[in-house]
C-alpha cells in the first residue's frame, strides 16, 4: 500500500475528532418524528459524496497538479475553483457512512452491517484499505480466502451461500482477472452486488435507474474525481482504454451521461497511438504495458489509473512530459463501496419494516350454471407464490417454495414485525351442521375475496389442512367451493406440504417408544438396561441432553454415569409404565373402523407381551393439537416433551421427556410448524396450516398462522379464521382454548347459516350424504325455516357469552327463496346478531359478499367485551358442567366411574387447572346425534376423560364418541380418479 495512502487511513482516525458528528442533511427532523423510520422517507438520508472544503493544500500527486495549475491556470476547469483534495472527499464519504449507520442503529441497536470479501488467490492489495475504511465507518467484513485454483463452481458455491447469509449486506470478489466469468459475476445477488457488477445493477445503469441500483464504486470514484477537481465533462474527449466487462461498460455510461465523447479501446488497439493523443482524459482500466510509452500521449492530459498496481507501487507514473496522473481512484472507490455497503443495510433495513401491499387480484369470469368446484379450481391459474408473498411483504429468505403454488413460511417473520400493530381478528363458525356442511370455509373465503379484491382492505384467510379420512370419506374436501375456493383444490385436499404426514410419524415413534420400553424392562435387569440406555463409546459413558433433563427431573444432580449409585440408576433407567394406563394411541391418517379396537404385539418376538390398543384418525393425534397451539419452535418443544403417554406403577405421570424421544419428534416437526400460504380463486392469501377436528379435537387452524397474518395485514386489516361445526363446538373451543393460548381477543364473530339446516331443525327429513334431498328443502317451506331458527337464536346466544358481536352470514343455495331468505335474515337481527347478510359467493365469488364484508367491517369497529366462559382454576368436574350447561342446554352431566377416576388422577398430578376440550357430536347440541333444533333438559354422559398436556387441556369423551371414523357404504373414493395422459386428479369436490 502507498505510504500517503497509510497517511490517509490514520487520518481517518483523528480528522474528525475535535467536532461533534454532523447528521445528514434531512435527517435530524426524520429522526425527532419517526424512531422506528416507518417510512421509507425516513430510510433516504443522503449519503452525500463529498464537499467542497477540507484538508491543507499540495498532497500528493494531485497537489502536485493543483500547484501547475494555480501557477500556470488550467483550460480544463471552469471559473479557476479551488479544487477539492481526494482525500477529504474520502474522509466526507467514510465520516458521512458512519452517521447514517450511528441512525439507523439508534432505532436498530444490534444493527451492523456486513462486507464479505471473496479471495481467490494471494493477493491481499484490497484487504487492508477496506478492513480500515470499515472500521472508521463502523461496519464488519468477513474475508473468505479460496485457494488460488479455485475453479467457477466452487467461487458460486461460496457466492451462493454468501447470498442467502440475511447478516451479509454487501458482497465484492477479489480474483484475478482470468477468474471472472458472466456466470460468476452473475451469481452475486444483485441486492448485495455492491461493486454493480451484476447485468441486473448494469442493465438498471443503462436504463437510466441509477437511483435503484448499484453502481460500479470504480467507476463513481473516476467521475467524483474530475467533477469533484471542477472538471467540465461535457464535450471532453475520453479515452477508457484496457477496461473489461462490467468496468467498461459502467465508465462509459457514466461519462456518456456526463456529455463527453467516450472511447472505448484495448491496449492492442492499432490506432493506440492515434487515440491517446487526441484524448484530454485517459481513463486506464488495467496496467499500462511497458511497450505503450507514455510520450504517445499529449502533456496536459489528465490520467486515471483504475487498476491495482498504485495500491501496490508496482508502478509509479509520476509527473511525465506534463502529464498529471490522478492514484486516487483506488482509495476513494474503496470508500464508495463501503458508502454502497452501509446503502444495502439501509434497504436491507427498510425493508425489514412493515409495508402496504402492492396485491394483484385475479380477475373471476362466473359461469352459469356454476361448474364443479374442480373445473373452477383448473379454470383459474394462480399467481407464483413467491409473487404473492412478495406483494403481502414477506420477503425473499422467509419463505421456502413448494412446486409453483405452496410455500411455508419461516417464523422469523414474527420476530421482524414484532413492532407492528395486528389488524382485526374475525372467526368463522356455524350453527349445528347437516351432514353436509353449511359452507363455513367457503363463507370464509368469500368473504376474504370481498374484503381484498373488492373493498381492498388487506385480509388474509386462515383455514385447516383437510385430514385425507372425509376426503376420501363422506365429506370431501375442505378448500371452499364454487367461486370461493382455494387454488388448486387438488394441492390443498391432497398431502399439502406433508405437515399431516410429519405428525403421523412422531405420533407413531412415540407410541413405539412406549411399547418397546415396557418390552425392554420386562426382560433386563437394572444393570444391563442402565448400560443399554448409557453406552459404552469409545471406552466412556455419557448421558446425552435428555438424559440430563430426567436426571434432574429425578433430583439427581450428578452428570457422571459412574458416580450413579445402584438406586440412582435403578429410577434412571426404570421407567415402571403400567400398561392399563396407557393413552397414547397410534394414528392413521385414513377413516378405518376395523382399527378401533386391536391387539399388538402378538409376534413371538416380543415375549408374550400384548395388549389391546387402538388407532386414531391422525388428526385427533395431540401432537395436531400442540402444532396449533403452539407460538414458536422453543415452545412446541417443549409441550412436545410434556406430552403425557401413561402413568408409571406409582400412579405418576409418565411424559415423552421420559422416554427420551422429544428431540427427534421435534426434529419431525421442524417443517410442519410453518405455515403454508396458498391463495384464493382471486388471487388474495390463505394460509393453511393444522387439521385438527373440532367434535374429537379444539377444530381451530393454527395459533401461529393467525399471529403472522394479523401482522401482515396491517392495522387496517383483517383475519378471517374459522372453527369447524358448529359455534357450540368450534367456536366455544376456540374462545376458551384457542384464545388462551394465543392471548389474542376477537373482533367479530360470522355465523354461518343455511336454510336447508334450519329446515332440519325444524323438524325437515333426515339428510344424509349421498342421499337425494326431499322436497321440503327443494321447495319453499316457511314454517319449517322459521321454526329451526332457533337452532340460530342458541348460537348467536352462544357466541354472546363471549362478549363478540355477531354477523349472520347466510349462505344462499339456488333453491333459497326471497322469502326464506328475507325471514332468516329477520329473525338473526331480533335475536340479537348486529346484521345478518345473504352471500353469494358460492356463485360468483368475492363479489357475492360484499355487503357481508361491509358488515364486518362496522362490526369490528364495535367496542370489545371480550371474556372467558369459565375460570381454569375451577375443578375439573365444575369446568365440564359449565361448558353442558351453558353452552350444550344440559340440565347436568354424568361422570362414568373410568371418568371420574381419570378426573381424580388428574387432579392429583396437578392438571386440574387445564382448559376443557369436549369430544361430541357436531350433529346436535347435545350427545345424541338425532336431536335437532335447540334439546333441553337432558343429562350429558361423561364417558371417558383423557388429558393432553402437551396441547393443554382435559379432553372429556361425551356418549359414545369415536376417535376413529368409518366408511360409508359409498365413499367418496369411488369418483376420484387420475387421468394418466394429462396426471390431473378427478372427482375431488
Amino acid at each position: 500500500m502507498s505510504t500517503r495512502w497509510s497517511g490517509v487511513l490514520r487520518q481517518l482516525r483523528w480528522a474528525h475528532q475535535p467536532q461533534a458528528p454532523r447528521t445528514p442533511r434531512g435527517c435530524r427532523q426524520s429522526i425527532a418524528a419517526r424512531r422506528l423510520f416507518p417510512t421509507w422517507e425516513t430510510f433516504q438520508m443522503p449519503c452525500r459524496a463529498g464537499s467542497s472544503s477540507g484538508g491543507s493544500a499540495g498532497e500528493g500527486l494531485l497537489g502536485q497538479r493543483r500547484l501547475r495549475e494555480q501557477q500556470s491556470g488550467s483550460s480544463g476547469r471552469a471559473g479557476g475553483k479551488a479544487p477539492l483534495k481526494p482525500d477529504a472527499v474520502v474522509r466526507e464519504i467514510i465520516q458521512n457512512s458512519k452517521e447514517v449507520l450511528n441512525v439507523l442503529q439508534k432505532g436498530n441497536p444490534s444493527f451492523k452491517p456486513v462486507l464479505a470479501i471473496v479471495q481467490a488467490g494471494e493477493d491481499n492489495w484490497m484487504q487492508e484499505i477496506n478492513q480500515n475504511l470499515a472500521e472508521e465507518a463502523g461496519l464488519n467484513i468477513t474475508h473468505i480466502c479460496l485457494p488460488p485454483d479455485s475453479n467457477e463452481d466452487e467461487i458460486i458455491d461460496e457466492i451462493l451461500k454468501l447470498n442467502e447469509d440475511p447478516r451479509i449486506h454487501g458482497l465484492t470478489l477479489q480474483l484475478s482477472i482470468s477468474s471472472f466469468s458472466n456466470k460468476i459475476l452473475n451469481a452475486l445477488k444483485p441486492d448485495k452486488d455492491v461493486d454493480g457488477v451484476t447485468d441486473v445493477n448494469l442493465g438498471k445503469l443503462v436504463r437510466g435507474d441509477a437511483h435503484e441500483c448499484f453502481v460500479s464504486p470504480t467507476a463513481r470514484a473516476v467521475i467524483e474525481l474530475l467533477e469533484k477537481s471542477d472538471f467540465i465533462l461535457d464535450g471532453k474527449k475520453v479515452l477508457v482504454v484496457g477496461a473489461h466487462g462490467p468496468l467498461e461498460a459502467a465508465l462509459q455510461c457514466l461519462f456518456q451521461r456526463k456529455g463527453a465523447m467516450t472511447m472505448i479501446c484495448p491496449w492492442e488497439t492499432p490506432q493506440l497511438q492515434s487515440k491517446l493523443n487526441e484524448a484530454e482524459i485517459v481513463v486506464m482500466g488495467s496496467p499500462k504495458p511497458d511497450e505503450i510509452p507514455l510520450s504517445w500521449i499529449q502533456p496536459e492530459t489528465t490520467i486515471l489509473n483504475c487498476s491495482s498496481d498504485l495500491l501496490s507501487e508496482k508502478h509509479d507514473y509520476g509527473l511525465h512530459n506534463g502529464l498529471t496522473v490522478e492514484d486516487d481512484v483506488g482509495l476513494l472507490a474503496a470508500a464508495l463501496r463501503i458508502q454502497n455497503v452501509v446503502n444495502s443495510g439501509r434497504k436491507w433495513l427498510w425493508e425489514q419494516q412493515y409495508r402496504k401491499w402492492k396485491l394483484r387480484c385475479l380477475k373471476l369470469q362466473p359461469l352459469s350454471p356454476v361448474p364443479s368446484d374442480l373445473e373452477i379450481s383448473r379454470g383459474q391459474t394462480p399467481k407464483a407464490v413467491d409473487v404473492l408473498a412478495k406483494e403481502i411483504g414477506l420477503l425473499a429468505d422467509e419463505i421456502e417454495i413448494y412446486g409453483q403454488s405452496k410455500a411455508k413460511v419461516r417464523l422469523s417473520l414474527l420476530d421482524r414485525l414484532k413492532d407492528q400493530a395486528d389488524g382485526k381478528y374475525v372467526l368463522v363458525a356455524g350453527i349445528t351442521p347437516t351432514p353436509l356442511g353449511e359452507g363455513k370455509s367457503t363463507v370464509t373465503v368469500g368473504l376474504v375475496q370481498a374484503l381484498t379484491a373488492h373493498l381492498h382492505v388487506n385480509s388474509f384467510a386462515c383455514l385447516r389442512q383437510p385430514s385425507q379420512g372425509p376426503t376420501f370419506g363422506v365429506k370431501g374436501g375442505a378448500a371452499g367451493g364454487g367461486y370461493a375456493q382455494v387454488i388448486p383444490m387438488e394441492e390443498f385436499n391432497l398431502h399439502l406440504t406433508g405437515d399431516i404426514h410429519a405428525i403421523t410419524a412422531a405420533n407413531n415413534l412415540l407410541a413405539a417408544a412406549i411399547d418397546t420400553r415396557i418390552l425392554h424392562e420386562s426382560t433386563q435387569t437394572d444393570k444391563a438396561l442402565f448400560n443399554r440406555l448409557v453406552p459404552l463409546v469409545n471406552g466412556v459413558r455419557q448421558f446425552s441432553s435428555i438424559q440430563l433433563s430426567r436426571l434432574k427431573k429425578l433430583g439427581i444432580n450428578k452428570s457422571n454415569p459412574s458416580t450413579l449409585t445402584e438406586e440412582e440408576m435403578t429410577r434412571f433407567a426404570r421407567l415402571d409404565i403400567d400398561p392399563t394406563t396407557i393413552t397414547w394411541q397410534r394414528v392413521l391418517d385414513t377413516n378405518d373402523r376395523f382399527l378401533r379396537k386391536i391387539t399388538i404385539g402378538q409376534s413371538k418376538t416380543e415375549k408374550g407381551f400384548f395388549r389391546q390398543a387402538q388407532f386414531d384418525i391422525a388428526v385427533a393425534s395431540e401432537i395436531m393439537a400442540v402444532l396449533a397451539l403452539t407460538n414458536s419452535l422453543e415452545d412446541m418443544k417443549i409441550r412436545l416433551g410434556r406430552m403425557v403417554v401413561a402413568s408409571d406403577k406409582k400412579g405418576q405421570p409418565v411424559t415423552a421427556d421420559d422416554l427420551g424421544v422429544t428431540g427427534a419428534l421435534t426434529v419431525l416437526m421442524k417443517d410442519a410448524i410453518k405455515p403454508t400460504l396458498m391463495q384464493t380463486l382471486e388471487g388474495t392469501p390463505v394460509f393453511v396450516h393444522a387439521g385438527p377436528f373440532a367434535n374429537i379435537a379444539h377444530g381451530n387452524s393454527s395459533v401461529l398462522a393467525d399471529k403472522i397474518a394479523l401482522k401482515l395485514v396491517g392495522e387496517e386489516g383483517f383475519v378471517v379464521t374459522e372453527a369447524g361445526f358448529g359455534a357450540d363446538i368450534g367456536m366455544e373451543k376456540f374462545f376458551n382454548i384457542k384464545c388462551r393460548a394465543s392471548g389474542l381477543v376477537p373482533n367479530v364473530v360470522v355465523l354461518v347459516a343455511t336454510v336447508r339446516a334450519l329446515k332440519m331443525h325444524g323438524g325437515g327429513p333426515s339428510v344424509s350424504a349421498g342421499v337425494p334431498l326431499k322436497k321440503e328443502y327443494t321447495e319453499e317451506n316457511l314454517q319449517l325455516v322459521a321454526d329451526g331458527c332457533c337452532n340460530l337464536q342458541k348460537q348467536i346466544q352462544i357466541a354472546q357469552l363471549f362478549g363478540v358481536p355477531v354477523v349472520v352470514a347466510l349462505n344462499v343455495f339456488k333453491s333459497d327463496t326471497r322469502a326464506e331468505i328475507d325471514l332468516v335474515c329477520n329473525l338473526a337481527r331480533q335475536s340479537g346478531a348486529f346484521d345478518a347478510i345473504p352471500c353469494h359467493h358460492w356463485s360468483i365469488g368475492g363479489r357475492g359478499s360484499i355487503d357481508l364484508a361491509r358488515a364486518v367491517k362496522e362490526a369490528a369497529n364495535q367496542r370489545s367485551h371480550f371474556r372467558f366462559l369459565y375460570d381454569v382454576q375451577l375443578p375439573i368436574v365444575e369446568k365440564i358442567r359449565t361448558i353442558a350447561q351453558k353452552v350444550y342446554g344440559a340440565k347436568d352431566i354424568e361422570l362414568s366411574p373410568e371418568a371420574q377416576t381419570k378426573i381424580e388422577r388428574y387432579t392429583q398430578q396437578g392438571f386440574g387447572n387445564l382448559p376443557i376440550c369436549m369430544a361430541k357430536t357436531h350433529l346436535s347440541l347435545s350427545h345424541e346425534p338425532e336431536k335437532k333444533g335447540v334439546p333441553t333438559g337432558f343429562i350429558l354422559p361423561i364417558n371417558d376423560v383423557r388429558a393432553s398436556i402437551g396441547a393443554g387441556f382435559i379432553y372429556p369423551l361425551v356418549g359414545t364418541m369415536s376417535t376413529m371414523p368409518g366408511l360409508p357404504t359409498r365413499p367418496c373414493f369411488y369418483d376420484i380418479d387420475l387421468d394418466p395422459k394429462t396426471e390431473q386428479v378427478k372427482g375431488l369436490f
